[in-house]
């Protein structure tokens, strides 16, 4: 054995896009490229950070990799699982169990308390996750630094302590893909850092990926790879000039 460290073994691939595009029809004969050709590796444990303006096709990307659409040709795999092979209840259960969705307007059930709102994707649980599914959220609302907040419903919340109960239901099930739609759009610039260090924080200890879809480049830039999407192509974003004219697009 030489003296030299060995190099780190590479993430293991968790997401596989090669020449995805989605198109729709609008009239008779005629369709819309909503995608293009989008290539994208992911890793387990990585955070990509994908930013675009309004109607550059996020929420359709958004719904490919949450396998809640398919693409119209190319290909996609999940967990080295073709995705145009999976059958709609098998992409239905490995939603509920792998991916975790964190919106922008939080989506919690306004009469129900924070715990009961984290509870909610254990209640599709089976066995101990069934029957623990309080205890494990309430452990989850800790590690987010809301114990003392767990018997409170959404409208004592502030918005920060909100979109925490939204990421502490989306990981409740330690899923090993979170996907971020606009995060942090309905918090202000000091409380959208705080959420995203904490959610970037949890993943990375989980070893779960995290895609966080946004239009603010600091948020993307908190990711360890940055994309842009642009016309429905998603390129690197690879230097400071690309950055910079990017923003110059976004409102």
């Amino acid at each position: 054995m030489s003296g030299t460290d060995a190099a780190p073994a590479p993430a293991t691939e968790l997401l596989s896009l090669r020449h995805v595009s989605r198109s729709v029809p609008i009239a008779e004969g005629q369709t819309l490229t909503i995608l293009a050709d989008i290539d994208l590796e992911v890793g387990a444990g990585e955070h990509i950070g994908i930013v675009g303006r309004s109607g550059t096709g996020k929420s359709t990307l958004l719904n490919i990799l949450g396998l809640l659409d398919a693409p119209s040709t190319g290909t996609m795999e999940f967990a080295g699982e073709p995705v145009q092979q999976i059958a709609r209840n098998r992409a239905a259960e490995i939603r509920g169990r792998d991916i975790g969705f964190v919106f922008q307007q939080f989506n919690l059930l306004p009469g129900r308390t924070a715990v009961e709102n984290v509870e909610a994707p254990l209640m599709y649980g089976t066995g101990r996750e069934f029957r623990n599914r309080r205890r494990l959220a309430a452990a989850m609302l800790e590690r987010l630094g809301l114990g003392d907040r767990i018997d409170m419903k959404p409208n004592r919340l502030s918005g920060g302590e909100q979109q925490r109960v939204a990421i502490a239901r989306s990981l409740v099930r330690e899923p090993k893909l979170v996907l971020a739609d606009e995060p942090t759009g309905a918090l202000d610039v000091e409380t959208g850092r705080q959420v995203m260090e904490i959610l970037d924080g949890i993943t990375k200890d989980s070893g779960a990926a995290l895609i966080t879809i946004t239009h603010d480049l600091a948020v993307a830039n908190m990711a360890s790879r940055q994309f842009s999407l642009s016309q429905g192509r998603l390129n690197p974003i690879v230097d400071g000039a690309t950055a910079e004219a990017l923003a110059g697009e976004l409102p």
